[in-house]
Protein backbone atom coordinates (compact mmCIF):
# COMPACT_ATOMS: atom_id res chain seq x y z
CA UNK A 1 0.00 0.00 0.00
CA UNK A 2 1.17 3.80 -1.01
CA UNK A 3 0.52 4.91 1.97
CA UNK A 4 2.95 2.47 4.31
CA UNK A 5 6.00 2.57 1.27
CA UNK A 6 5.86 6.21 2.11
CA UNK A 7 6.14 6.16 5.58
CA UNK A 8 8.97 3.36 5.21
CA UNK A 9 10.65 5.96 3.28
CA UNK A 10 10.19 8.85 5.75
CA UNK A 11 11.81 6.25 8.66
CA UNK A 12 14.80 5.43 6.41
CA UNK A 13 15.26 9.07 5.87
CA UNK A 14 15.05 9.55 9.84
CA UNK A 15 17.44 6.67 10.11
CA UNK A 16 19.99 8.00 7.99
CA UNK A 17 20.12 11.32 9.85
CA UNK A 18 20.61 9.62 12.86
CA UNK A 19 23.17 7.77 11.43
CA UNK A 20 24.73 11.08 10.32
CA UNK A 21 23.85 12.60 13.32
CA UNK A 22 26.20 9.98 15.29
CA UNK A 23 29.50 10.12 12.33
CA UNK A 24 29.46 14.14 12.53
CA UNK A 25 28.95 14.28 16.71
CA UNK A 26 26.00 16.87 15.67
CA UNK A 27 24.19 18.02 18.63
CA UNK A 28 20.47 16.93 19.01
CA UNK A 29 18.88 20.43 18.10
CA UNK A 30 21.25 19.99 15.19
CA UNK A 31 19.18 17.06 14.20
CA UNK A 32 15.62 18.28 15.41
CA UNK A 33 16.17 21.25 12.61
CA UNK A 34 16.93 18.53 10.30
CA UNK A 35 13.48 16.55 10.64
CA UNK A 36 11.59 19.66 10.68
CA UNK A 37 12.89 20.84 7.88
CA UNK A 38 13.38 17.97 5.67
CA UNK A 39 10.96 16.33 3.51
CA UNK A 40 7.59 14.67 4.72
CA UNK A 41 4.77 13.11 3.34
CA UNK A 42 2.98 15.67 0.91
CA UNK A 43 6.88 15.36 -0.85
CA UNK A 44 6.59 11.38 -0.35
CA UNK A 45 3.14 11.14 -1.88
CA UNK A 46 3.94 14.00 -4.77
CA UNK A 47 6.71 11.86 -5.91
CA UNK A 48 4.93 8.94 -5.92
CA UNK A 49 2.42 10.25 -8.51
CA UNK A 50 3.27 7.99 -11.60
CA UNK A 51 1.77 4.77 -9.98
CA UNK A 52 -1.00 3.79 -11.61
CA UNK A 53 -2.81 0.82 -8.27
CA UNK A 54 -5.15 0.66 -6.55
CA UNK A 55 -4.69 2.85 -3.24
CA UNK A 56 -6.75 2.28 -0.47
CA UNK A 57 -6.37 5.91 1.73
CA UNK A 58 -6.84 6.10 5.23
CA UNK A 59 -9.34 8.87 6.14
CA UNK A 60 -8.24 12.61 6.22
CA UNK A 61 -4.97 12.30 4.88
CA UNK A 62 -4.60 15.69 3.77
CA UNK A 63 -1.84 16.28 1.24
CA UNK A 64 -2.32 16.45 -2.56
CA UNK A 65 0.64 16.57 -5.13
CA UNK A 66 0.03 19.92 -6.94
CA UNK A 67 -0.16 18.58 -9.91
CA UNK A 68 -3.81 16.97 -9.93
CA UNK A 69 -6.11 18.66 -10.93
CA UNK A 70 -9.19 21.53 -9.39
CA UNK A 71 -12.03 19.16 -10.31
CA UNK A 72 -14.59 21.43 -8.29
CA UNK A 73 -17.44 23.08 -10.73
CA UNK A 74 -17.65 19.47 -12.59
CA UNK A 75 -21.07 18.01 -12.40
CA UNK A 76 -22.19 15.02 -10.48
CA UNK A 77 -25.26 12.62 -11.21
CA UNK A 78 -26.85 10.50 -7.97
CA UNK A 79 -28.00 7.13 -8.43
CA UNK A 80 -30.10 5.99 -5.76
CA UNK A 81 -30.58 2.75 -4.81
CA UNK A 82 -32.41 1.07 -1.37
CA UNK A 83 -33.50 2.46 1.48
CA UNK A 84 -34.46 5.81 3.08
CA UNK A 85 -31.12 5.91 5.16
CA UNK A 86 -29.30 5.83 1.28
CA UNK A 87 -31.29 8.79 0.40
CA UNK A 88 -29.80 10.42 3.64
CA UNK A 89 -26.70 9.53 2.95
CA UNK A 90 -26.90 10.89 -0.48
CA UNK A 91 -27.53 14.52 1.03
CA UNK A 92 -24.37 14.25 3.22
CA UNK A 93 -22.38 13.22 0.38
CA UNK A 94 -24.52 16.14 -1.96
CA UNK A 95 -23.34 18.30 1.14
CA UNK A 96 -19.95 17.56 0.89
CA UNK A 97 -19.22 17.88 -2.10
CA UNK A 98 -21.79 21.25 -2.90
CA UNK A 99 -19.24 22.61 0.12
CA UNK A 100 -15.67 21.82 -2.48
CA UNK A 101 -17.85 23.80 -5.67
CA UNK A 102 -19.47 20.52 -7.05
CA UNK A 103 -22.24 20.88 -9.24
CA UNK A 104 -25.48 18.66 -9.38
CA UNK A 105 -27.06 17.28 -12.40
CA UNK A 106 -30.43 15.41 -12.93
CA UNK A 107 -29.60 14.86 -16.84
CA UNK A 108 -26.89 11.92 -17.72
CA UNK A 109 -25.32 13.82 -20.76
CA UNK A 110 -24.32 16.66 -18.52
CA UNK A 111 -22.76 15.03 -16.11
CA UNK A 112 -19.07 14.17 -15.25
CA UNK A 113 -19.24 12.06 -12.16
CA UNK A 114 -21.57 9.33 -11.96
CA UNK A 115 -22.21 8.52 -7.86
CA UNK A 116 -23.69 4.96 -6.81
CA UNK A 117 -25.66 4.98 -3.53
CA UNK A 118 -25.87 1.07 -3.34
CA UNK A 119 -27.92 -1.50 -1.35
CA UNK A 120 -26.37 -5.09 -0.13
CA UNK A 121 -29.36 -6.22 2.21
CA UNK A 122 -30.64 -8.32 -0.63
CA UNK A 123 -29.88 -10.10 -3.97
CA UNK A 124 -32.05 -8.24 -5.96
CA UNK A 125 -30.46 -5.09 -5.34
CA UNK A 126 -27.25 -5.57 -6.20
CA UNK A 127 -28.69 -7.28 -9.55
CA UNK A 128 -29.84 -3.81 -10.56
CA UNK A 129 -26.75 -2.02 -9.61
CA UNK A 130 -24.93 -4.47 -11.63
CA UNK A 131 -26.82 -4.27 -14.75
CA UNK A 132 -26.93 0.08 -13.71
CA UNK A 133 -22.91 -0.20 -14.12
CA UNK A 134 -23.43 -2.14 -17.34
CA UNK A 135 -25.16 1.22 -19.03
CA UNK A 136 -22.69 3.67 -17.09
CA UNK A 137 -19.35 1.52 -18.97
CA UNK A 138 -21.10 2.34 -22.24
CA UNK A 139 -21.74 5.82 -21.32
CA UNK A 140 -18.32 6.26 -20.04
CA UNK A 141 -16.61 4.62 -23.35
CA UNK A 142 -19.10 6.60 -25.43
CA UNK A 143 -17.86 9.69 -23.79
CA UNK A 144 -14.41 8.94 -24.27
CA UNK A 145 -14.62 8.53 -27.97
CA UNK A 146 -16.52 11.59 -28.80
CA UNK A 147 -15.59 15.16 -29.17
CA UNK A 148 -15.39 15.62 -25.06
CA UNK A 149 -12.89 13.09 -24.48
CA UNK A 150 -10.89 15.88 -22.54
CA UNK A 151 -13.97 15.65 -20.02
CA UNK A 152 -13.81 11.69 -19.17
CA UNK A 153 -16.00 10.67 -16.96
CA UNK A 154 -15.83 8.75 -13.58
CA UNK A 155 -17.96 6.33 -11.84
CA UNK A 156 -18.27 6.34 -7.80
CA UNK A 157 -19.44 3.35 -5.93
CA UNK A 158 -20.77 4.19 -2.61
CA UNK A 159 -22.49 2.88 0.42
CA UNK A 160 -23.25 -0.86 1.26
CA UNK A 161 -22.40 -2.49 -1.80
CA UNK A 162 -19.19 -0.99 -2.01
CA UNK A 163 -18.13 -2.21 1.58
CA UNK A 164 -19.16 -5.97 0.77
CA UNK A 165 -17.99 -6.14 -2.72
CA UNK A 166 -14.77 -3.73 -2.54
CA UNK A 167 -12.28 -6.10 -4.57
CA UNK A 168 -14.51 -7.28 -6.80
CA UNK A 169 -16.20 -4.01 -7.81
CA UNK A 170 -12.24 -3.47 -8.93
CA UNK A 171 -11.87 -6.68 -10.70
CA UNK A 172 -14.96 -6.59 -12.09
CA UNK A 173 -15.68 -3.51 -13.27
CA UNK A 174 -12.44 -2.21 -14.99
CA UNK A 175 -14.79 1.21 -15.17
CA UNK A 176 -15.27 2.19 -11.74
CA UNK A 177 -12.54 5.31 -10.29
CA UNK A 178 -13.99 5.33 -6.83
CA UNK A 179 -15.04 2.88 -4.13
CA UNK A 180 -16.19 4.51 -0.94
CA UNK A 181 -17.95 2.96 2.09
CA UNK A 182 -20.67 4.11 4.11
CA UNK A 183 -18.05 5.76 6.66
CA UNK A 184 -15.57 7.78 4.31
CA UNK A 185 -17.84 10.22 2.12
CA UNK A 186 -15.83 13.25 3.59
CA UNK A 187 -13.06 11.54 2.20
CA UNK A 188 -14.74 11.74 -1.57
CA UNK A 189 -13.49 15.17 -2.23
CA UNK A 190 -9.98 13.71 -2.37
CA UNK A 191 -10.46 10.61 -3.79
CA UNK A 192 -12.61 11.74 -6.88
CA UNK A 193 -8.81 14.34 -7.25
CA UNK A 194 -6.59 11.29 -7.08
CA UNK A 195 -8.94 9.76 -9.61
CA UNK A 196 -7.54 12.45 -12.10
CA UNK A 197 -4.11 10.57 -12.34
CA UNK A 198 -5.49 7.27 -13.79
CA UNK A 199 -6.01 5.76 -10.10
CA UNK A 200 -8.46 3.88 -8.43
CA UNK A 201 -9.15 5.44 -5.13
CA UNK A 202 -10.87 3.22 -2.27
CA UNK A 203 -11.84 4.14 1.17
CA UNK A 204 -14.24 1.80 2.98
CA UNK A 205 -12.60 2.06 6.12
CA UNK A 206 -15.34 1.66 8.75
CA UNK A 207 -15.73 3.85 11.84
CA UNK A 208 -16.41 3.34 15.29
CA UNK A 209 -17.35 7.38 15.93
CA UNK A 210 -18.28 8.62 12.50
CA UNK A 211 -21.51 9.82 12.61
CA UNK A 212 -21.63 13.18 9.96
CA UNK A 213 -22.97 14.73 13.18
CA UNK A 214 -21.82 18.28 11.88
CA UNK A 215 -22.73 17.78 8.43
CA UNK A 216 -25.93 19.43 7.12
CA UNK A 217 -27.31 17.28 4.48
CA UNK A 218 -28.30 19.07 1.37
CA UNK A 219 -32.03 17.67 0.06
CA UNK A 220 -31.73 16.60 -3.19
CA UNK A 221 -35.29 17.68 -3.51
CA UNK A 222 -35.61 21.17 -2.10
CA UNK A 223 -40.22 21.50 -2.45
CA UNK A 224 -40.44 18.47 -0.80
CA UNK A 225 -42.48 18.89 2.22
CA UNK A 226 -41.26 15.84 3.85
CA UNK A 227 -37.39 15.14 4.99
CA UNK A 228 -35.01 12.35 6.66
CA UNK A 229 -32.78 12.64 9.23
CA UNK A 230 -30.08 10.05 10.15
CA UNK A 231 -30.00 9.47 13.90
CA UNK A 232 -27.32 6.52 13.93
CA UNK A 233 -25.25 4.52 11.84
CA UNK A 234 -24.22 0.95 12.27
CA UNK A 235 -26.71 -2.05 14.67
CA UNK A 236 -25.37 -4.15 17.37
CA UNK A 237 -27.80 -6.61 16.89
CA UNK A 238 -25.84 -9.33 14.62
CA UNK A 239 -29.57 -11.00 13.14
CA UNK A 240 -27.84 -14.11 11.28
CA UNK A 241 -29.75 -12.97 8.28
CA UNK A 242 -28.40 -9.38 8.08
CA UNK A 243 -25.25 -8.09 6.50
CA UNK A 244 -25.64 -4.46 7.79
CA UNK A 245 -23.28 -4.89 11.08
CA UNK A 246 -20.76 -5.80 8.50
CA UNK A 247 -21.35 -3.01 5.95
CA UNK A 248 -22.27 0.39 8.52
CA UNK A 249 -20.67 -1.35 11.40
CA UNK A 250 -21.04 -0.72 15.14
CA UNK A 251 -24.32 0.78 16.38
CA UNK A 252 -23.30 4.98 17.39
CA UNK A 253 -25.74 7.58 18.18
CA UNK A 254 -25.70 11.11 17.31
CA UNK A 255 -25.68 13.51 19.98
CA UNK A 256 -28.92 15.12 21.00
CA UNK A 257 -28.28 18.91 20.27
CA UNK A 258 -27.26 17.77 16.49
CA UNK A 259 -30.89 16.09 15.66
CA UNK A 260 -32.83 18.68 17.45
CA UNK A 261 -30.92 21.38 15.37
CA UNK A 262 -31.21 19.92 12.14
CA UNK A 263 -35.15 19.44 13.10
CA UNK A 264 -35.11 23.12 14.05
CA UNK A 265 -33.58 24.03 10.21
CA UNK A 266 -35.94 21.96 8.36
CA UNK A 267 -38.91 23.35 10.46
CA UNK A 268 -37.26 27.00 9.57
CA UNK A 269 -37.41 25.92 5.67
CA UNK A 270 -40.99 24.87 5.59
CA UNK A 271 -40.69 20.91 5.57
CA UNK A 272 -43.41 19.65 7.48
CA UNK A 273 -43.03 16.04 8.12
CA UNK A 274 -39.70 14.43 9.18
CA UNK A 275 -38.41 10.70 9.53
CA UNK A 276 -35.68 9.68 12.38
CA UNK A 277 -33.52 7.05 10.51
CA UNK A 278 -31.38 4.30 11.60
CA UNK A 279 -30.76 0.57 11.57
CA UNK A 280 -32.29 0.09 14.99
CA UNK A 281 -33.77 4.04 15.89
CA UNK A 282 -35.51 3.31 19.62
CA UNK A 283 -31.68 1.31 20.67
CA UNK A 284 -30.74 5.02 20.41
CA UNK A 285 -28.44 6.65 23.29
CA UNK A 286 -26.39 9.39 23.29
CA UNK A 287 -23.87 9.20 25.98
CA UNK A 288 -22.70 12.71 26.08
CA UNK A 289 -25.82 13.60 27.98
CA UNK A 290 -25.69 12.81 31.46
CA UNK A 291 -29.15 11.82 32.91
CA UNK A 292 -30.85 10.37 36.20
CA UNK A 293 -33.06 8.21 35.25
CA UNK A 294 -32.54 4.38 35.93
CA UNK A 295 -31.88 2.34 32.78
CA UNK A 296 -35.12 0.60 31.76
CA UNK A 297 -34.81 -3.31 31.54
CA UNK A 298 -36.02 -5.61 28.49
CA UNK A 299 -39.61 -6.71 28.22
CA UNK A 300 -40.24 -10.37 29.41
CA UNK A 301 -39.35 -12.65 26.55
CA UNK A 302 -36.89 -10.66 25.03
CA UNK A 303 -32.71 -10.88 24.98
CA UNK A 304 -29.59 -9.12 23.10
CA UNK A 305 -26.64 -10.60 21.90
CA UNK A 306 -24.92 -7.60 23.06
CA UNK A 307 -24.11 -5.72 26.39
CA UNK A 308 -26.72 -3.34 27.75
CA UNK A 309 -25.75 0.13 27.26
CA UNK A 310 -26.31 2.13 30.31
CA UNK A 311 -26.68 6.11 31.25
CA UNK A 312 -27.14 8.74 28.45
CA UNK A 313 -30.26 10.24 26.88
CA UNK A 314 -32.75 7.43 25.38
CA UNK A 315 -35.16 7.70 22.11
CA UNK A 316 -37.87 8.28 24.70
CA UNK A 317 -35.92 11.86 25.27
CA UNK A 318 -35.15 11.97 21.80
CA UNK A 319 -38.64 12.06 20.57
CA UNK A 320 -39.39 14.51 23.40
CA UNK A 321 -37.20 17.03 22.41
CA UNK A 322 -37.86 16.52 18.40
CA UNK A 323 -41.55 16.51 18.82
CA UNK A 324 -41.32 19.87 20.54
CA UNK A 325 -39.81 21.57 18.07
CA UNK A 326 -42.75 22.67 16.01
CA UNK A 327 -45.94 20.70 17.26
CA UNK A 328 -47.09 21.48 13.19
CA UNK A 329 -44.34 18.90 12.28
CA UNK A 330 -45.04 15.18 11.93
CA UNK A 331 -42.31 13.28 12.76
CA UNK A 332 -42.14 9.44 12.41
CA UNK A 333 -38.98 7.00 12.53
CA UNK A 334 -37.78 3.33 11.21
CA UNK A 335 -36.69 1.55 11.68
CA UNK A 336 -37.14 -0.70 15.12
CA UNK A 337 -36.45 -4.07 17.01
CA UNK A 338 -39.65 -5.34 18.94
CA UNK A 339 -37.54 -5.41 21.84
CA UNK A 340 -36.71 -1.75 22.11
CA UNK A 341 -40.04 -0.36 23.25
CA UNK A 342 -40.43 0.53 26.39
CA UNK A 343 -43.57 2.29 28.39
CA UNK A 344 -41.63 5.54 28.44
CA UNK A 345 -41.71 5.30 24.39
CA UNK A 346 -45.09 3.96 24.07
CA UNK A 347 -46.86 7.26 26.01
CA UNK A 348 -44.30 9.54 24.42
CA UNK A 349 -45.81 8.61 20.76
CA UNK A 350 -49.49 8.40 22.98
CA UNK A 351 -49.30 12.08 24.11
CA UNK A 352 -48.02 14.24 21.38
CA UNK A 353 -50.18 14.86 18.62
CA UNK A 354 -47.85 15.25 15.98
CA UNK A 355 -45.65 11.67 16.81
CA UNK A 356 -47.75 9.68 13.79
CA UNK A 357 -49.16 6.59 15.40
CA UNK A 358 -47.79 4.18 13.42
CA UNK A 359 -45.38 1.96 14.48
CA UNK A 360 -43.11 -0.22 12.70
CA UNK A 361 -42.89 -3.96 14.62
CA UNK A 362 -40.68 -5.98 12.13
CA UNK A 363 -41.57 -9.20 13.21
CA UNK A 364 -39.30 -11.02 10.51
CA UNK A 365 -40.87 -14.58 11.04
CA UNK A 366 -44.20 -16.13 12.97
CA UNK A 367 -42.06 -19.05 14.67
CA UNK A 368 -40.49 -18.89 17.50
CA UNK A 369 -37.82 -21.44 15.81
CA UNK A 370 -37.00 -19.41 12.89
CA UNK A 371 -37.11 -16.61 15.05
CA UNK A 372 -34.48 -18.40 16.78
CA UNK A 373 -32.18 -19.26 14.13
CA UNK A 374 -32.40 -15.53 12.80
CA UNK A 375 -31.13 -14.39 16.63
CA UNK A 376 -33.95 -11.94 16.92
CA UNK A 377 -33.74 -12.51 20.51
CA UNK A 378 -37.87 -12.82 21.24
CA UNK A 379 -39.99 -15.78 20.69
CA UNK A 380 -43.68 -15.86 18.93
CA UNK A 381 -44.98 -15.39 21.98
CA UNK A 382 -43.14 -12.23 23.08
CA UNK A 383 -44.09 -10.54 20.15
CA UNK A 384 -47.93 -10.96 20.32
CA UNK A 385 -47.57 -9.63 24.03
CA UNK A 386 -45.65 -6.72 22.76
CA UNK A 387 -48.35 -6.00 20.04
CA UNK A 388 -51.07 -6.23 22.57
CA UNK A 389 -49.48 -3.85 24.86
CA UNK A 390 -48.80 -1.17 22.25
CA UNK A 391 -52.58 -1.33 21.23
CA UNK A 392 -53.29 -0.63 24.92
CA UNK A 393 -51.22 2.25 25.50
CA UNK A 394 -51.84 3.84 22.02
CA UNK A 395 -55.54 2.87 21.25
CA UNK A 396 -56.40 2.81 17.30
CA UNK A 397 -52.36 2.47 16.64
CA UNK A 398 -51.35 1.45 13.14
CA UNK A 399 -48.58 -1.51 13.43
CA UNK A 400 -46.27 -1.85 10.17
CA UNK A 401 -43.74 -5.06 9.65
CA UNK A 402 -40.66 -6.42 8.02
CA UNK A 403 -41.27 -10.57 6.87
CA UNK A 404 -38.72 -13.09 5.27
CA UNK A 405 -39.99 -16.35 3.82
CA UNK A 406 -37.93 -19.07 2.95
CA UNK A 407 -35.35 -18.42 6.04
CA UNK A 408 -32.75 -21.03 6.31
CA UNK A 409 -34.29 -24.73 6.52
CA UNK A 410 -37.88 -22.97 7.07
CA UNK A 411 -40.50 -25.80 6.95
CA UNK A 412 -44.33 -25.76 5.59
CA UNK A 413 -45.13 -25.43 9.34
CA UNK A 414 -43.10 -22.61 10.33
CA UNK A 415 -44.16 -20.93 7.38
CA UNK A 416 -47.60 -21.29 8.45
CA UNK A 417 -46.77 -20.20 11.21
CA UNK A 418 -45.93 -16.53 10.13
CA UNK A 419 -49.28 -16.91 7.78
CA UNK A 420 -51.29 -17.03 11.02
CA UNK A 421 -49.45 -14.48 12.93
CA UNK A 422 -50.26 -11.74 10.17
CA UNK A 423 -53.58 -13.09 10.28
CA UNK A 424 -53.84 -12.18 14.30
CA UNK A 425 -51.92 -8.96 13.85
CA UNK A 426 -53.75 -6.71 11.54
CA UNK A 427 -51.00 -4.68 10.01
CA UNK A 428 -51.72 -1.57 8.37
CA UNK A 429 -48.10 -1.70 6.33
CA UNK A 430 -46.14 -4.70 5.16
CA UNK A 431 -42.71 -5.05 3.86
CA UNK A 432 -42.44 -8.64 2.55
CA UNK A 433 -39.13 -10.22 0.92
CA UNK A 434 -38.20 -14.05 -0.19
CA UNK A 435 -35.20 -14.70 1.85
CA UNK A 436 -31.92 -13.97 0.05
CA UNK A 437 -28.05 -15.39 1.48
CA UNK A 438 -25.96 -12.71 2.22
CA UNK A 439 -21.76 -13.54 2.09
CA UNK A 440 -20.03 -12.24 5.59
CA UNK A 441 -23.35 -13.23 7.61
CA UNK A 442 -23.52 -15.85 10.52
CA UNK A 443 -26.45 -17.44 8.11
CA UNK A 444 -23.56 -18.17 5.11
CA UNK A 445 -21.34 -19.47 7.89
CA UNK A 446 -23.42 -21.34 9.69
CA UNK A 447 -26.62 -22.75 7.70
CA UNK A 448 -27.50 -23.41 4.32
CA UNK A 449 -29.89 -22.05 2.18
CA UNK A 450 -31.73 -25.28 1.76
CA UNK A 451 -36.02 -23.94 0.38
CA UNK A 452 -35.79 -23.84 -3.13
CA UNK A 453 -36.24 -20.64 -5.00
CA UNK A 454 -39.79 -22.14 -6.22
CA UNK A 455 -41.22 -22.52 -2.70
CA UNK A 456 -39.91 -19.60 -1.94
CA UNK A 457 -41.56 -17.71 -4.37
CA UNK A 458 -44.95 -19.36 -3.70
CA UNK A 459 -44.62 -18.73 -0.03
CA UNK A 460 -44.09 -14.98 -1.15
CA UNK A 461 -46.89 -14.71 -3.59
CA UNK A 462 -49.22 -16.21 -0.72
CA UNK A 463 -47.85 -13.67 2.14
CA UNK A 464 -48.67 -10.87 -0.55
CA UNK A 465 -52.27 -12.23 -0.93
CA UNK A 466 -52.86 -12.42 2.27
CA UNK A 467 -51.40 -8.87 3.07
CA UNK A 468 -53.71 -7.25 0.30
CA UNK A 469 -56.75 -9.42 1.70
CA UNK A 470 -56.20 -7.96 5.09
CA UNK A 471 -55.12 -4.28 3.85
CA UNK A 472 -58.60 -4.15 1.93
CA UNK A 473 -60.67 -4.75 4.62
CA UNK A 474 -58.73 -2.40 7.08
CA UNK A 475 -58.70 0.05 5.08
CA UNK A 476 -62.77 -0.54 4.07
CA UNK A 477 -63.08 0.23 7.42
CA UNK A 478 -62.28 3.73 7.39
CA UNK A 479 -65.13 4.58 4.77
CA UNK A 480 -66.92 7.23 6.66
CA UNK A 481 -64.28 8.78 8.53
CA UNK A 482 -62.54 11.94 8.54
CA UNK A 483 -58.47 11.75 8.39
CA UNK A 484 -56.03 14.51 8.65
CA UNK A 485 -54.00 14.52 5.44
CA UNK A 486 -50.53 15.80 4.96
CA UNK A 487 -50.55 17.23 0.69
CA UNK A 488 -47.65 16.10 -0.89
CA UNK A 489 -48.15 17.42 -4.41
CA UNK A 490 -50.27 16.50 -7.57
CA UNK A 491 -50.50 12.75 -9.16
CA UNK A 492 -49.22 13.97 -12.78
CA UNK A 493 -51.68 11.21 -14.84
CA UNK A 494 -55.03 12.30 -13.19
CA UNK A 495 -54.49 15.74 -11.93
CA UNK A 496 -55.66 14.54 -8.27
CA UNK A 497 -54.11 15.68 -4.89
CA UNK A 498 -51.98 13.25 -3.32
CA UNK A 499 -51.43 13.10 0.45
CA UNK A 500 -50.95 11.01 3.09
CA UNK A 501 -52.81 10.19 6.50
CA UNK A 502 -51.12 9.49 9.78
CA UNK A 503 -50.11 5.59 8.83
CA UNK A 504 -48.11 6.56 6.24
CA UNK A 505 -50.88 5.25 3.50
CA UNK A 506 -51.92 7.24 0.59
CA UNK A 507 -55.09 9.75 0.19
CA UNK A 508 -56.53 10.77 -2.72
CA UNK A 509 -58.94 13.39 -3.29
CA UNK A 510 -59.64 16.27 -5.93
CA UNK A 511 -58.39 19.52 -6.29
CA UNK A 512 -61.32 22.42 -5.74
CA UNK A 513 -61.63 25.27 -2.97
CA UNK A 514 -62.17 24.65 1.13
CA UNK A 515 -62.62 26.53 3.65
CA UNK A 516 -59.88 27.95 6.54
CA UNK A 517 -59.17 30.24 8.37
CA UNK A 518 -58.59 33.19 5.73
CA UNK A 519 -61.62 32.22 3.32
CA UNK A 520 -62.15 29.87 0.60
CA UNK A 521 -59.22 28.83 -0.90
CA UNK A 522 -57.35 25.46 -3.05
CA UNK A 523 -55.13 22.91 -1.83
CA UNK A 524 -50.99 22.65 -2.08
CA UNK A 525 -48.04 20.54 -0.97
CA UNK A 526 -47.63 21.21 2.76
CA UNK A 527 -51.40 21.90 3.80
CA UNK A 528 -52.95 19.61 6.37
CA UNK A 529 -56.66 18.82 5.54
CA UNK A 530 -59.28 17.48 6.72
CA UNK A 531 -60.54 15.09 4.47
CA UNK A 532 -63.93 12.19 4.50
CA UNK A 533 -62.85 8.48 2.83
CA UNK A 534 -65.17 7.77 0.71
CA UNK A 535 -63.54 5.06 -1.26
CA UNK A 536 -60.59 2.53 -0.37
CA UNK A 537 -58.33 -0.12 -2.22
CA UNK A 538 -55.63 -2.23 -0.69
CA UNK A 539 -52.86 0.22 -0.87
CA UNK A 540 -54.84 3.67 -1.36
CA UNK A 541 -58.09 5.82 -0.09
CA UNK A 542 -60.12 8.08 -1.67
CA UNK A 543 -61.80 10.87 -0.35
CA UNK A 544 -63.59 14.35 -0.52
CA UNK A 545 -61.58 17.32 1.40
CA UNK A 546 -63.84 19.36 4.22
CA UNK A 547 -61.73 21.96 5.45
CA UNK A 548 -58.22 23.08 5.95
CA UNK A 549 -56.45 22.28 9.17
CA UNK A 550 -54.17 22.40 11.88
CA UNK A 551 -52.49 19.30 13.90
CA UNK A 552 -53.69 20.79 17.19
CA UNK A 553 -56.64 22.34 15.31
CA UNK A 554 -57.49 18.47 14.32
CA UNK A 555 -56.97 17.15 17.57
CA UNK A 556 -58.33 20.08 19.65
CA UNK A 557 -62.35 18.43 19.38
CA UNK A 558 -61.40 14.47 20.37
CA UNK A 559 -57.48 13.25 21.07
CA UNK A 560 -56.67 10.44 19.43
CA UNK A 561 -57.15 7.88 21.60
CA UNK A 562 -60.84 9.43 21.28
CA UNK A 563 -60.94 9.75 17.31
CA UNK A 564 -59.82 6.05 17.40
CA UNK A 565 -62.61 4.65 19.70
CA UNK A 566 -65.25 6.26 17.52
CA UNK A 567 -63.72 4.59 14.23
CA UNK A 568 -64.02 1.45 16.48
Amino acid sequence: MLFLQNGKRFLRYVSASYKCRCKSNATLSTLKNKIQHGPGLKEFIEESNGISEVITHPPHIPYLPDNIQNISKRKVYFDVYGCQMNLNDTEIVWSILKNEGFEKTEIEEDADIFLVMTCAIREGAETKIWHRLDHLRGFKNRRAASKNRNKPVKIGILGCMAERLKEKLIEKEKSVDVVAGPDSYRDLPRLLALTENGQTAVNVLLSLDETYADVVPVRLNQDSISAFISIMRGCDNMCTYCIVPFTRGRERSRPVSSIVDEVRHLSDSGVKEVTLLGQNVNSYRDITEKTEKNDTQLAEGFKTVYKHKKGGLRFADLLDKVSSVNPEMRIRFTAAHPKDFPDEVLQMISERPNICKLLHLPAQSGSSAVLERMRRGYTREAYLRLAERVRDVIPGVGLSTDMICGFCGETDEEFEETLSLMELVDYNVAFLFPYSMREKTTAYRRYKDDVPEPVKKERHHRMLELYRRKCQKLNDAEIGNIHLVLVEGVVPKTGQILGRNEFYIKVLFDQTEIPSESGMRGVKPGDYVGVRIVAAKCSSLSGVPLYHTSIREFYKEYSWGERAALRV
